[in-house]
This record gives structure tokens, sequence and C-alpha cells, in this order.
């Protein structure tokens, strides 16, 4: 999101009834820092009124082309010179046919006109409407004269069925103007991340591992995609939603994340491992619950698994990228730059787990960038999705 910080975002609401969770997704915007100006139709002042988004926003809303109260007698190309993005939520089926065939018959379709920006489009309608082969045919016009249109959810709608039809979720939108105007700088490269842990399992019901989260993979993720690259992400068991746009694949086990990471890994240009996977397993599995009161003690024997970093270093062509992560409780400079020799890293990023703010489940981390010169860089405690940044940019300066 810090994208979004002093740019001038321009929020179109059209008149659907979704129209009332506009002012939900103005204040992330305004949130992330952004500069947000309101144009409205005059039919979605029936669902909410302009009152709202002058009192958040600080400005006029322009509705009327010929309004003489605006600022300036053509608002809307005033608002179209500066804007960095153009996003209509909710977009009916009647907004989206104007666009698709150039009709300018109010404030906002001519504004769209007029706009520079990037311009995204979120529908929201009823289902039939959505599913119409002439609604279809504009999205795709649309498409193809470059705007961003983000896919409603499916779910109750306002005419109590239920089907795809709903207005994209705010964060979701947010998440798709940082993306529109975040520079593709890996268009072209495929981008191999792993995340979160694995589960190793002793009986069906019982199995160790490790607290990972796996939001630091899923922010690598996240912003390789926003950044135009082609992604893989292996993902151990997690709770976390995985990045839209991303070739996903889950797996439980680390034998199953060493398989799917040496198939995908020949052909990726940067491999990233994030995930905290299991170095053990237990030699037997039981096939039945290990019964309580059958022992005082019981003892297990583990055997280690496959070092999937490690392989990947040995294979790893002059052309590739990798990078790992260390995750420590003590001499993280040590044991961070003897793994970055061992297992043929460009870069590994090490922290100090347990402490406040960094490490597993955390939303921000405070991390150490180790690299082949012998050099580092220490970094504040910061978001992991700002880390992930300075991650694929150092790997675009390699």
């Amino acid at each position: 999101m810090k994208i979004l910080k002093d740019k001038n975002i321009v929020l179109g609401v059209s008149g659907g009834i979704a129209a009332y969770k506009a002012p939900e997704l103005l204040r992330i915007l305004q949130k992330a820092g952004a500069k947000v100006r309101v144009v409205m139709t005059k039919n979605a002042r029936d669902f909410i009124s302009p009152l709202t988004f002058e009192a958040l926003c600080g400005h006029k809303v322009l509705f009327d082309l010929f309004d003489g109260s605006y600022t300036s007698a053509i608002g809307h190309i005033d608002l179209a010179k500066d804007c960095d993005a153009a996003v209509i939520a909710p977009a009916t089926a009647n907004v989206i046919g104007k666009l698709a065939n150039g009709i300018a018959d109010d404030a906002l379709t001519t504004f769209m006109l007029a706009a520079k920006g990037r311009k995204i489009l979120c529908p929201a309608m009823n289902e039939a409407m959505y599913e119409n082969a002439a609604v279809k045919r504009n999205i795709m016009k649309l498409e193809a004269d470059d705007y961003i249109i983000m896919e409603p959810s499916e779910g109750e709608l306002a005419c109590k069925t239920k089907g795809k039809g709903r207005l994209a979720d705010c964060d979701k939108i947010a998440d798709g103007i940082c993306e529109a105007l975040t520079t593709k700088d890996l268009i072209w490269k495929k981008i191999l991340v792993t995340a979160g842990p694995t589960r190793e399992f002793i009986d069906p019901v019982r199995f160790i591992s490790n607290p990972s989260s796996g939001k630091m993979g899923y922010a690598i993720a996240a912003a390789a995609k926003k950044r135009g690259g082609n992604v893989v992400l292996v993902s151990g068991p997690t709770y976390l939603e995985h990045p839209e746009g991303v070739k996903f694949i889950k797996v439980v086990s680390a034998n199953q994340m060493a398989d799917t990471t040496f198939i995908n890994a020949p052909d990726a240009d940067i491999i990233i491992k994030a995930a905290a996977v299991s170095d053990y397993r237990a030699e037997k599995f039981f096939e039945h619950k290990l019964k309580k009161g059958l022992a005082d003690k019981v003892s297990l024997s583990f055997c280690k698994n496959t070092d999937i970093l490690k392989e990947i270093g040995l294979n790893k062509k002059k052309e590739q990228i990798l990078i790992g992560f260390a995750a420590e409780t003590e001499d993280l400079e040590k044991n961070a730059f003897k793994k970055l020799k061992e297992k043929n890293l460009d870069i590994i990023i090490g922290n100090i787990v347990g402490k406040p703010g960094s490490g597993f489940e955390a939303d921000t981390n405070k991390a150490v960038l180790f690299f082949k010169s012998g050099k580092k860089k220490v970094l504040p405690v910061m978001d992991k999705g700002e880390l992930a940044d300075i991650i694929l940019s150092r790997c675009l300066t390699l």
C-alpha cells in the first residue's frame, strides 16, 4: 500500500446498491496516503449522499457537468489531468456499457474518457446481468482498451439470490489499485516462492511442525505478482488466502514440498525459499492413533528430511538467483553466512525469532540481508510487504 502515498486517486460511484461500500474504500485509500476525489452518477445519489464523501475527503463531489458550485466549469477535465488512477466501485452494467462504446453523457463517463491514469472497474450487479452476453462483450472491449476489471465475488446479492455479482472486497480493490500503479520490472520473469510450515505426521492425528504463518512468503509472492512476475507459490498448511494471479500449489510434508520445488526450480529466474521446512520426520508412521496409557514414556526415532535449499544450490544455474531465510535464536551473523556459503545462495535474509515484531506469525519483520560478497544490510522493523519489495529489488540489482 506504500505506493499509494501522495497518489491522486479518483473514486467513481455509480448507481448500484453496493454504493454504500464506497466510503470504506475511500477510507482505505486515504489511510494509505492517497489523495482521493469523488465523481458520482446522478443515480448514485439515490443510494448514498454526496455529503458523505465530501465529509470524508474534504472536497466537493462532482456529479453534474453543469453544476456552477464546482470550482471549475470543466471540473472533470481538471480531475483528469492529475489523475494517477481512476476506479469505479461499484460499476453498473449501464456505466460499463457506456464506457465500452465511448458514450460520455454525464460527469462520470465524461471524466473517464478524459482521464489519462490507470482505469479500474469493479462490476457489481445481479448475477444474470453480469453473465449477460452484452455485459460480457462490453467487459472484453474495455479490457482490450487497457481497463483493469476486478471480478465480483460470489455470495448473497441484494435481490436475495446467490451468485457472482457482489462488489469485490474493498481491501482487494485497494490491492488492485496498488498493482495497477506498480512498475512491472519483473515482467517475463518466473519467480518460485516457498512459504509456510510443513507437517510431519507421526500418526493420523499427530504431527511435528513449527509456528510459521507463511506471511513472509505470501507477501513476497504478492509483491512479485504486482511487479509483473510469473509467480509459483508452493505453500505448506496456512490459514492465509493466496494472492490472486499466482500459480498456487499446496503441500503438507517436507517431502511433498521438495518434490514440487524441484519440479519448478529448473526454469525459475528467481527462487526464494521462505518456507520453514521440518528438518526431521518420524522414522515410522503409525497407521492408527497412538493410545495414551500404554507406557509412561514413548520414544520416537526421527530421520533427516531432504535439505531442499542445499539441493537447489547444488544444481543452481549461473543465471539463477537463489535466496534463503535464516531464522535463528543466537549468533545470527555467523550462522547466516555459514548457511549462505554452504547452500550456494546469493542472499540470505536473517532474523532473530522470538523478539516482538519479528519472526513467526508477526505482520512485521526485523531482518538483516547477508550477501555473497560478505557484506550485510541491517534493516529496521518493517511490514513484511515492504520487506518483500526490498528483497525483490535486490534481486534486480544482481
